[in-house]
């Protein structure tokens, strides 16, 4: 195999986004609007800094996650019933309005904290509505043959979001204001509506949809259905695994400050580390589409996150701790690649809604709970013992994993 091909088999498979226009619109406009988001989220943070110069009012902007543990599974029973294209519009609708109070707000320059908890409560409100319907377009955009692929297209655009969004976020503050991050954010969602609105109807398949209603019985209907399949809960413990055990951000300053110096720049770094190992790993996720033991991949990325960080937390040497996190970032983006996939593939249309709200639920509170678990281990221990124990930690628990669920690392999908 010459140089060039074999470089081609390593790059992404684009396919998807080649022969399927609606996907390629989603992905375009996704990666606009999220690159937007991450204005808001930066801005948010640093005005509620600015206007209190309290730590603890910061950490209060972490509470918006409680609604989204209920509001995020009535989303999902509600995407399993109505029209997902007409969710998704109506509430990206909200979240484009909510972004231009936000800057309103600082065009006005009030200097109140309130608005802006509660328009963050709201924003989280509608993001929980909006992520399982939104999680259920792709795999009626491709076939089952280009479903890895396509959800390793949608990894690379997060995990370029979460390196580049907050740099540029920060510049744009820089120069013109954290008004200008947040009316930047409200003209993104242009692109992701347009994709949006050009999508075909996606109401659920199945033939009860039309005659079930979205509530708490619809959600509990859900939940025994991930509950009596082994694969869902072997997929999603595994996650919550590394989510819980293996994220010790919380600990990075300490870390910082007892192994590296202390300096703001380093722990910069320390951060950036795991965006790059997860952007480099995504930007080749060539083998990882053609990959069809995904469950067995998954419990391999979760295990070398766990060795990673283990490493990671007793190393005293800057570019091993850096690689160390790098490697980390690099496995954990297999791992997202291989669960989204398998997710979507054993889900009937008429579940997706609901396993989807399941499935962001823990994406989004495992990692806050994960700060809660290594700040609390690291003050009653050192912030060693947290970042040790918790990656070997994690290590176990994706082996036992593997161990009691043995038809997860069985199982096959279609390679693309």
């Amino acid at each position: 195999m010459s140089g060039t091909a074999a470089l081609v088999r390593l790059l992404p498979d684009f396919r998807p986004a080649r022969d399927h226009p609606a996907f390629r619109r989603l992905l375009a406009g996704g990666l606009l609007s999220s690159l937007g988001g991450s204005m808001t989220s930066f801005a948010v943070v640093l005005q509620v800094w600015d206007l209190s110069r309290s730590s603890l009012a910061v950490g209060l902007l972490g509470l918006t996650f409680v609604p989204v543990l209920v509001v995020g599974l009535l989303g999902g029973s509600a995407a399993d019933v109505v029209d997902r294209r007409k969710l998704a519009l109506v509430t990206s609708v909200g979240l484009m309005a909510v972004s231009a109070m936000f800057a309103a707000l600082a065009y006005a320059g009030l200097g109140l904290l309130w608005p802006l908890y509660l328009l963050a409560m709201v924003q989280a409100v509608l993001q929980a509505a909006s992520a399982p319907a939104r999680r259920t377009f792709v795999p009626r955009l491709v076939p089952p043959d280009q479903l890895t692929a396509a959800i390793a297209l949608n990894t690379l655009s997060g995990r370029i979001t979460m390196l580049f969004g907050p740099a540029l976020a920060g510049l744009i503050a820089a120069a013109w204001g954290l008004k200008t991050c947040y009316a930047v954010d409200t003209v993104s969602f242009v692109a992701s509506l347009y994709a949006t609105a050009r999508l075909p109807a996606m109401r659920p398949l199945g033939h009860e949809a039309p005659r079930r209603r979205p509530g708490l019985r619809a959600t509990a209907e859900g939940l025994r259905f991930i509950r009596r399949r082994p694969l869902l809960v072997a997929a999603f413990l595994t996650d919550l695994d590394a989510m819980l055990l293996g994220l010790p951000v919380a600990v990075f300053p300490a870390l910082n400050a007892a192994h590296f110096g202390g300096s703001p720049r380093t722990l910069g770094l320390l951060n950036a580390a795991v965006g790059v190992g997860g952007l480099l790993t995504a930007a080749l996720s060539g083998p990882a589409a053609r990959v069809s033991r995904q469950g067995r991949g998954m419990l391999a990325g979760t295990m070398i996150w766990g060795v990673a960080i283990a490493v990671f937390g007793v190393t005293r040497s800057l570019p091993a701790a850096l690689l160390m996190l790098a490697v980390a970032g690099a496995a954990d983006t297999l791992t997202v690649t291989f669960r989204s996939a398998m997710v979507q593939a054993v889900t009937p249309d008429e579940f997706r809604g609901r396993v989807s709200s399941v499935e962001y639920i823990i994406g989004t509170g495992g990692g806050p709970l994960g700060n809660v678990e290594s700040g609390t281990v690291a003050s009653l221990t050192t912030p060693v013992v947290s970042a040790v124990s918790g990656g070997l930690g994690c290590l176990a628990i994706a082996a036992l994993i593997g161990w009691l669920c043995p038809a997860f690392a069985r199982y096959r999908a279609t390679a693309g």
